[in-house]
């Protein structure tokens, strides 16, 4: 079938086809289009991965939207929101509008009812609908990308209701849902009442095998050799075999590292670098190249394969490529000082990179656009990647196919669906001529039984998740609050239109979870029930508006009032003004809240509070090293004598939030429950509720888990320098912007919900303001201003400029001084600031900060000096939950 064949499609967007060299539409996409994607129907598209399903998306939009309508496009991360929104972006030159939208919950997104075509994730769109966002009532056709997904624990249940609330406001919607090949797509296809198309064609061929020995076994029975000689490893064999394509350079496998690192321990084959026979450089033509992608089962072996696979990529690299790593190395150290960003700039810059849910966003964007330029050749992950973002390569090396699994109680291997998905990114049409595929064995058994478990296994099928009791609570509530139950047979109603309900046979259940969850918001006071009657309360409602866990609700409201009427006695204790009900001694048996009313912390069992403490796979302490972590500093800004003690104090409402269960606490390693507990009864006057006895084991390690949360984001807002909060909680730069940005979140929500009960909430707006800059109070002003950030304000204070009339009135070359000699940077910070003239031409060279951008380059190498004197076997890094966010 030819672009111009298919129906309902605007001419234009046939015409644009054609010349992106479009002639004819894959199998499976002429298959959607006979089913009727293009003129309105439903479909369900279960097929692998590079087959072309998103343009089966942009049939049914464009002639959606053609036809007068509305289109959504509903994506499972944010990554995806932005590349999908670049690539229907092409579509604007003929009319057709374009808009993203993925954070800020408690928006109802009005302006995107002037766009034809809207990106969002799942979560967002539920929060648009839970806003009553107006425009969502126009729509005509809904993409729900990754539909496999409703499988996910996390994420599945929030897509699975909402697309449900959108079927409910828009009964002729159509809905094109996209998948991975599962087992049971047609069951999917049944709950949407959509056509299923299912294939298993290819646009190019996936050769999946299993290396063992000196060859590649594939499932065709051929055999492709990739020797290993004594002391090599498969996975260095085999980056270098792609890279070095048909022609086949000789290397030597031999252990060529000596020093090789604590990060070898718990490696599925302990990967060693090694180098070309004759150690020279090789300029080699890359068309015959192939790009590898490594999967591996946690962060630290991530970024221990990515170190010693860099001395294999480096010796492919040419003169040209060599430049442009290194400059999209350096471009990689600007985004954080820490010790991981240095690690993943040396490799860059080499042409290998790691990975991971622990790095920032921006450096995961870096890396994946230059694998996806061809530029970085390796990229050793966690299978995160794998979670939809476009990174095919010639060649995916499956090393580690079990992973640590607490409730398992060890190593568990993956799901057949979750290695296909890691499979399925090998082979780029129109740049791979195959695409191969490899998991690895170190015996025959294993071979075998690889070979049985994931090539010749067809993948699981899918399960709605949305019975569980965390998933339910929130989505009760938002149904109640927005309108689309009032009342307890309309709940059950609409919940019978879920996928769950489609897929249980078990009688009665989804009734009798519904009954306790109902149960449990009316007696946090969420909901009111008549007789045969459901509404959301005012606080309920905002619980619903702020796209809060009615669970993190209770616990926040809980503490706030905790504070409220234990204030003077906690402002005494804070004064050293003698004991409190606080650090009154417990004993296993004494009550910690009053009679009649049951805590939220109390409710919550540890899967309701997200505990498991690791998405990329990572055990708890279980490689055996000792991971004390230093004690924290003292954090604490002492009060003005003056104004008296300040309550409740930053790190009190920072524990508050941390113990929700909407913040993935850090865990306690070796030694911290030692630490914490003494570091808790110091501060105990200003935590926000009594705390749990010690004989109560798992309150008493989730209080802790949330303290050290806090400490982190403590030391944040005192202005700590990343790289040493990264150092001292064995977390990465991304997993502390993560909790900046959960912290922040919760307490604007501390803050909304402190004004509906009628509490103070000027504390909490200051320690908002603190962790969203990272800042002390004084810096409270300059950080605001658009351009600086935490380092620029306390240079700029140091400096004698405190505030924006300081700014806008200073001398020219103090600011240049206190910016380093960033002239641009100056000038862009004082328009910001609303300065009349901001340019600094006349400002001389002279007064161009000492040593103008020499002084940020001497910093930034003497961080780096650091850094390269620590040993390179990193403590056990904190995985977050926030994984996919």
């Amino acid at each position: 079938m030819q672009p111009e064949e298919v129906p309902e499609l605007p001419k234009a967007v046939a015409a644009h086809l054609r010349e992106e060299g479009i002639e004819e539409l894959y199998p499976p996409q002429a298959a959607a289009v006979e089913a009727g994607v293009s003129r309105g129907q439903s479909v369900v598209a279960s097929v692998p991965t590079a087959s072309g399903k998103t343009l089966v998306a942009e049939l049914a939009m464009l002639s959606s939207v053609a036809r007068g309508g509305k289109a959504l496009y509903i994506v499972p991360l944010r990554a995806l929101a932005s590349e999908k929104k670049t690539e229907f972006e092409r579509w604007e030159a003929y009319g057709f509008d374009v808009g993203v939208s993925t954070g800020n919950y408690e928006s109802d997104g009005e302006w995107l009812a002037s766009r034809d075509i809207i990106v969002a994730t799942s979560e967002k769109v539920d929060s648009l609908v839970r806003n009553g966002a107006a425009w969502i009532d126009e729509l005509s056709c809904v993409v729900a990308d990754e539909v496999h997904l409703v499988d996910d624990a996390h994420r599945g249940p929030t897509l699975e209701v909402t697309l449900g609330k959108l079927r409910t406001l828009n009964p002729g919607l159509q809905v094109v849902a996209l998948s991975a090949t599962v087992g049971n797509a047609d069951v999917v296809a049944e709950w949407l009442d959509a056509e299923l198309v299912e294939s298993d064609w290819r646009p190019i061929d996936l050769r999946m095998g299993v290396h063992y020995g000196n060859a590649v076994t594939f499932d065709d029975g051929s055999q492709r050799e990739v020797p290993v000689e004594s002391g090599g490893r498969p996975t260095a064999a085999l980056v270098d075999d792609a890279l070095a394509g048909d022609s086949g350079t000789q290397t030597d496998l031999s252990e060529a590292d000596s020093d090789r690192d604590a990060d070898d321990v718990g490696d599925e084959d302990g990967d060693s670098a090694f180098t070309t026979e004759s150690g020279s450089t090789t300029d080699s033509d890359d068309s015959d190249q192939g790009s590898s992608l490594v999967f591996v089962n946690s962060r630290r072996n991530a970024e221990a394969s990515a170190k010693r696979l860099r001395d294999v990529v480096a010796p492919h690299l040419t003169d040209d490529e060599r430049g442009r790593l290194a400059e999209l190395a350096a471009e990689i150290r600007d985004v954080s000082d820490t010790e991981t960003s240095d690690t993943l700039a040396n490799c860059v810059a080499k042409g290998s990179a790691f990975h991971h849910a622990g790095l920032a966003s921006e450096h995961r964007s870096l890396v994946e656009d230059a694998f996806r330029d061809r530029l970085v050749k390796c990229i050793s992950a966690t299978p995160t990647l794998a979670a939809g973002v476009n990174t095919p390569s010639r060649r995916v090396i499956v090393r580690d196919w079990r992973r640590y699994d607490g409730e398992f109680g060890g190593m568990k291997p993956l799901d057949v669906l979750e290695v296909h998905q890691m499979m399925g990114r090998a082979g780029r049409p129109g740049l791979d001529p195959y695409g191969e595929a490899v998991l690895l064995a170190k015996n025959s058994e294993t071979r075998d039984e690889l070979f049985e478990r994931y090539i010749w296994a067809d993948p699981e099928p899918v399960r709605s998740k949305l019975a569980a009791e965390p998933a339910l609570r929130t989505h009760v509530l938002a149904t109640v609050a927005s309108g689309f139950a009032h009342t307890r047979g309309e709940l059950l109603e609409f919940l019978e239109r879920t996928l769950y309900a489609t897929q249980t046979d078990e009688s009665g259940r989804l009734e009798r979870v519904t009954d306790d969850v109902l149960a449990y918001l009316e007696r946090n006071e969420f909901i009111e029930r008549g007789d045969d009657s459901l509404s959301a309360t005012g606080v309920g409602h905002t619980v619903s508006r702020l796209y809060l866990d009615p669970m993190t609700a209770a616990e926040i409201i809980d503490g706030l009032e905790w504070a409220e009427s234990n204030r003077a006695e906690m402002i005494r204790a804070l004064a050293g003004e003698g004991p409190t009900a606080a650090s009154t001694p417990k004993s296993a048996d004494t009550p910690t809240m009053d009679a009649g009313f049951q805590r939220a912390s109390e409710l919550a069992s540890p899967d309701a509070r997200g505990e498991s403490n690791g998405t990329d796979g990572e055990s708890n302490g279980t490689d055996g090293e000792s991971d004390e972590s230093p004690p924290p500093s003292d954090d604490r800004t002492e009060p003005s004598p003056d104004d008296g003690p300040t309550y409740p104090t930053a790190l009190g409402l920072f524990h508050l939030v941390s113990r929700t269960p909407d913040m993935y606490q850090l865990y306690l390693k070796s030694g911290d429950r030692e630490t914490y507990t003494e570091v808790c009864y110091e501060r105990e006057a200003e935590l926000l509720g009594r705390t749990p006895s010690e004989y109560e084991d798992v309150r008493f390690e989730e209080w802790l888990s949330a303290l050290k949360t806090a400490r982190l984001l403590v030391d944040w807002a005192d202005e700590v320098d990343e790289d040493r909060i990264t150092e001292r909680y064995g977390v990465g730069p991304g997993d502390v912007r993560g909790k900046v940005e959960t912290a922040e979140w919760l307490l604007n929500a501390a803050e909304r919900l402190a004004g509906e009960l009628d509490l103070s909430a000027v504390p909490i707006r200051e320690a908002k303001k603190r962790v969203e800059y990272g800042v002390r109070d004084e810096l409270l002003e300059l950080a605001g201003i658009r351009g600086i950030g935490r380092k620029r304000a306390r240079r700029l204070f140091e400096s004698g400029i405190e505030t924006r009339a300081d700014l806008r009135e200073a001398d020219k070359s103090t600011v240049l001084r206190a910016l380093r000699g960033r002239r641009k940077t100056a000038e862009r910070i004082l328009e910001n600031v609303g300065r009349r003239d901001p340019s600094m031409e006349e400002v001389t060279k002279a007064a161009d900060a000492a040593g103008g951008d020499s002084g940020e380059s001497a910093e930034r190498s003497g961080s780096t000096a650091t850094s390269s004197a620590r040993p390179e076997g990193d403590p056990e890094e904190q995985a977050s939950l926030g994984d996919f966010g």
